[in-house]
């Protein structure tokens, strides 16, 4: 809780602020094609900030987190993990402002995506047909559309506006009063509506310059590359996890007569190379690996953490979890837990392959979706993107993520040298026991020391 608390206390004030005008199909929008990915816990928090700001209005009061902890009947760290999600899906901009003791929260809702933008995002529109299956898709596509006119055999006779409107004395449109008139008044802004800008991807974990260098022998012009289509390879290449020497390829095929690059092309393109790797399936986060130019180069890993890291690097969170099974594919409810996670706090696959390693020879063999949910937050913004980068994090707060495990303890359990009978990754064991000394502790039921010899045997598995 400690970090959370350096983020976010119940004292801290808050005002909610619409960016223009809320409409009531925008709550439509969030409620069906939103609410599926991003959560129950999400959708409440969205909804409660809209209900504060009143009709026809831009501000809401001021009030304390305490409020809305009494409001929503949660804690202030499911406060804090909902308007991370919020944020990184586009519907919050969050603002602060630290004056001495004092901190205040500015949460500007934003408008959803209209129902074309959603169904032609090029990524939630899969992750949401992932998420609900084609059936309910259809639905919701059916409920967000309409019948189209052939207005071919129309002709348009609209007049325009000097049509119908003598002109004005040009004398008095050089009367500046009604200019000055017009103006808002200082500290007042007027009712519009703004566009949701979308989520916010960087350009960090794509290699552009080597992109760039593939297209330049191709004869492609720079000029191709505006700033719509680079958003649309950044998604693209999350969603699919498609490397630079791939997506030049993919972006030849998507080159028009003109030499510019067809964004709806670049996206069929995309998935068509992704379902002909992939036996015709759609993508899954936890199918990923980590991306080449995030893997730590080891031409012969010889240590056993070389060895670790190079298999977490070139596995897929899916197969580790079979692996670890001996085989036996892994339930859907685990499957759905890390995809959140992935999808959310958009970790690489190696990242989350050394988290699923860390939670579950810490929580009995179980994926605990809370569990994996604060450890992941936590990396999310410490922005760990490689896998030793990640078993150093591990390493350096396991402590912290063993309060966070063990919950709430008296003051005399405070007191005490905590005796560790957990089982521990060979990569952090080390460091604990230069810390500390290991005492024998109580002896695991036979099922659950099984599965735990599987998981640490992976570590054995690596001289493909």
């Amino acid at each position: 809780m400690k970090l959370y608390w350096n983020e976010i206390q119940p004292v801290d004030r808050y005002q909610v602020k619409a960016n223009g005008i809320l409409h009531d199909f925008d709550r439509k929008v969030v409620t069906f094609l939103y609410q599926p990915l991003i959560g129950t816990a999400c959708f409440s928090l969205y909804m409660t900030f809209w209900s504060k700001v009143e009709e026809n209005r831009l501000w809401s009061e001021e009030w304390t987190h305490y409020h809305l902890m009494d409001f929503l009947s949660v804690n202030i760290r499911d406060i804090y993990e909902a308007r991370l999600k919020l944020e990184g899906i586009g519907l919050l901009k969050t603002f602060i402002k630290t004056d001495a003791e004092e901190r205040c929260f500015i949460y500007e809702l934003q408008a959803p995506l209209s129902p074309e933008q959603f169904f032609t995002d090029g990524m939630l529109n899969i992750y949401l047909y992932r998420k609900i299956g084609h059936t309910h898709f259809t639905r919701l596509k059916r409920f967000f559309s309409d019948k189209t006119i052939e207005r071919q055999a129309y002709t348009e006779i609209t007049r325009s506006f000097q049509d119908v409107f003598a002109t004005a004395d040009h004398r008095d449109l050089l009367d500046g009063d009604g200019e000055i008139a017009s103006q808002a008044a200082s500290g007042q802004q007027y009712y519009a509506r703004h566009d949701n800008e979308g989520m916010v991807f960087t350009a960090e974990n794509f290699d552009f310059p080597l992109l760039m260098a593939g297209l330049q022998e191709a004869i492609v012009p720079h000029r191709a590359l505006t700033a719509q289509v680079k958003d649309a390879i950044v998604k693209l290449a999350y969603l699919y996890n498609i490397n630079a020497i791939e997506m030049k390829n993919i972006i030849l095929s998507a080159i028009t007569a003109e030499q510019q690059i067809d964004i709806e092309e670049l996206r069929k393109a995309a998935r068509d190379w992704y379902q002909m790797e992939h036996a015709d399936a759609l993508p899954k986060l936890v199918d990923h690996i980590q991306p080449v130019n995030e893997r730590k180069i080891i031409a012969a890993p010889q240590t056993k953490e070389q060895q670790l890291i190079h298999y977490l690097e070139t596995t897929s969170p899916r197969q580790l979890l079979i692996d670890i099974a001996d085989g036996v594919q892994p339930s859907k409810s685990d499957l759905a837990a890390i995809e959140e996670v992935a999808f959310h706090q958009q970790l690489p696959a190696g990242v989350i392959n050394v988290l699923i390693h860390y939670v579950m020879l810490k929580t009995d063999m179980k994926l605990s979706k809370n569990y994996l949910e604060k450890i992941a937050s936590h990396w999310s913004r410490k922005k760990i993107k490689t896998v030793p980068d990640a078993m150093a994090l591990a390493k350096a707060e396991h402590r912290q993520y063993q309060e966070w495990a063990a919950g709430k303890q008296n003051q005399q359990q405070k007191r005490k040298k905590p005796i560790r009978t957990e089982k521990l990754p060979d990569w952090l064991k080390e460091q604990e026991l230069e810390k500390e000394r290991v005492e024998p502790g109580k002896v695991e039921a036979n099922e659950l020391e099984e599965k735990r010899r599987k998981l640490t045997a992976i570590q054995n598995k690596y001289r493909k």
